[in-house]
């Protein structure tokens, strides 16, 4: 039998609808930036197949550094069963950056960071990643470097940088790039993500997302 709703309406159970559970992930990805981060992985959600769109969710949110952690696990807690938050941030001139990352992690948020900045990843799509150590400077390498590909200027802010980057490089390419700088930098320093310049862990993210995309 039903049961009768506030209003004094009976409610059949059969007439409720369930939520319907994205069987193939519920992506809460927190970031710190209004734009970059956020244009890149808004990008990447409007390339899922239409006909996969109801069994993969990918929602953005922004919110300060400090706040990341706990914005993201307030996030998964509307439904725990099955939302996965990530945060995604830069070193850049975050002084507590790998305390950031640990205090993720030790409650299984996951982590997209970049040292120095975003654009350390978007140098794969291209070619090998380069040793920068400053976020300016890897910014202003990454410009030259998409205008030599592109035909274009790099502005942060853009929309179409997730089109961009797999259309003139490839996402594959960079995915196994920054694989094998991670094995190279964990092999030669300090686990610490802070000086481990030129790492990235943006495309586990990516790498887990696509897998399911292409099924």
């Amino acid at each position: 039998m039903g049961k009768d709703d506030r209003k004094g309406k009976r409610v059949d159970r059969n007439s409720r609808t369930a939520t319907r559970v994205p069987e193939l992930g519920y992506y809460i990805i927190v970031t710190d930036t209004e734009e970059t981060e956020k244009n890149y992985f808004e990008g990447l959600r409007d390339t899922i197949p239409e006909e996969i769109r109801g069994r993969i969710v990918i929602k953005v949110k922004e919110t300060s550094t400090k706040d990341l952690v706990e914005i993201a696990q307030e996030l998964r807690n509307e439904d725990p069963q099955y939302r996965k938050p990530w945060i995604v941030f830069d070193r850049d001139q975050v002084k507590n950056f790998d305390d950031i990352i640990h205090r993720a992690e030790k409650i299984d948020i996951e982590v997209g960071w970049s040292n120095p900045c975003i654009e350390i990843w978007f140098f794969s799509y291209f070619e090998s990643i380069p040793n920068i150590n400053e976020s300016w400077k890897c910014c202003d390498k990454f410009a030259d470097l998409y205008f030599k590909k592109t035909g274009q200027k790099y502005e942060k802010a853009s929309k179409e940088i997730y089109m961009k980057l797999n259309q003139y490089g490839n996402e594959d390419k960079a995915i196994e790039r920054s694989k094998r700088k991670m094995i190279q930098l964990e092999a030669d320093c300090s686990k610490r993500p802070s000086l481990m310049h030129t790492g990235n862990t943006v495309f586990k993210l990516i790498d887990e997302i696509k897998s399911k995309i292409k099924i």
